[in-house]
């Protein structure tokens, strides 16, 4: 009886799984080319791109998107945007990581009342976040929560030309397409639009709809260096700093291994010469 119940069971089982659609399948154009001066075991990041990165988060990004894993001493550690020697122990008691944090207003307590109040930012205070909650940021971005940035380039697949590429990729809708109002389309955005689709089914446009309209455009950061602030350069110079942001440490990891790669090689060497000298004479 058991048995004949296990039969009936399975069969009803298959014949439901028989009955739902097959899944969407999620498609995306293929990400865009792009190098940068870190990539590789012996890459480095580019401080100057670093800086021109932070100005790109700081005026386009930061409008609705937290990164809040970071402080702002974080600026000025080695390897990072505002690093200089001089402060390398204490990257808080660099100036400009002063400047920077204390254009920013947190939350705190009076000692004396015991009241909420606000002051500038220091080095060793996170990042401020533009909303007070994840509720807050939803209410301002029609129901979605744009993500902390601070590791998205670890959190993507292939995270540097994905960021680079949806950044850039922004393009009209496909005639045939229809796009919800406050959506834009990306085809580097991992969608399925089967469903907002008119035309051809076997003509279905890669890509989704991204919640976030288009962002880069020409000059619309004015770098202190002098670079022209094309739309390519802002989206290159945003995600090395998201890059350095993901792996603040990486230029001093990589440093740390070729001296160990070096050291073994060294190593190598006289032991090698200790085994000839140790076992010259004797026969084999």
């Amino acid at each position: 009886m058991l048995r004949k119940a296990l039969v009936i069971a399975a069969v009803l089982g298959l014949a439901g799984a028989a009955a739902q659609p097959a899944a969407a399948a999620t498609t995306q154009k293929q990400l865009r080319e792009a190098h940068w001066s870190f990539e590789g075991p012996l890459g480095r990041f580019d401080q100057e791109q670093l800086q021109r990165g932070y100005k790109v988060y700081h005026d386009v990004c930061s409008a609705c998107h937290a990164m809040k894993l970071m402080s702002y001493r974080n600026l000025g550690q080695p390897g990072g945007p505002f690093f200089a020697p001089k402060y390398k122990k204490n990257p808080g008691d660099n100036p400009v990581v002063k400047a920077i944090a204390k254009d920013f207003q947190v939350g705190d307590i009076d000692s004396d009342t015991g009241d909420a109040i606000k002051r500038p930012a220091t080095p060793a205070d996170r990042f401020v976040s533009p909303f007070a909650n994840d509720e807050a940021a939803r209410a301002a971005n029609g129901g979605g929560l744009p993500p902390d940035l601070t590791l998205i380039i670890k959190a993507r697949e292939d995270g540097e030309r994905y960021v680079y590429s949806l950044l850039t990729g922004y393009a009209p809708a496909p005639v045939g397409l229809n796009v919800a109002a406050g959506k834009s389309y990306n085809p580097y955005f991992p969608g399925d639009l089967t469903a907002t689709w008119t035309g051809p089914a076997d003509k279905v446009p890669p890509g989704g709809t991204i919640g976030m309209p288009l962002q880069l455009t020409q000059d619309r950061v004015t770098y202190d260096d002098g670079v022209k602030a094309t739309p390519d350069q802002e989206a290159k110079d945003v995600v090395a700093f998201l890059a350095w942001a993901a792996e603040p440490h990486a230029d001093e990891r990589k440093e740390m291994g070729l001296a160990v790669m070096i050291y073994l090689l060294l190593f190598a060497g006289v032991l090698y010469a200790s085994y000839r000298m140790i076992w010259r004479k004797v026969g084999h």
